[in-house]
């Protein structure tokens, strides 16, 4: 494993499960009043166009970061559309 693709790794892992704490919160609570919902839609479209992108350069730390960032920020939308 070269270094780039090491750093790579632990970049994604670290910015991807960044969103893991406010997703069990939101679950546990349904609280979700102070998120923006306009911030969650443009950050779920940001994660598609990324991973779309890694799809394109077949970069899979971006891929794999973006596709599970992609769960953590649906779960969170869901929820934010469904108790408000």
């Amino acid at each position: 494993m070269n270094l780039s693709l090491v750093i790579g790794l632990v970049a994604a892992s670290l910015t991807t499960f960044a969103f893991l704490p406010q997703s069990i919160r939101a679950i546990k609570t349904k609280h979700t009043k102070d998120l923006s919902l306009p911030m969650l839609i443009m950050l779920e479209a940001g994660i598609i166009i990324w991973i779309i992108y890694g799809l394109i350069i077949s970069d899979i730390p971006l891929l794999a970061a973006n596709i599970i960032s992609f769960f953590f920020i649906t779960s969170i939308l869901i929820l934010k559309i469904k108790h408000g």
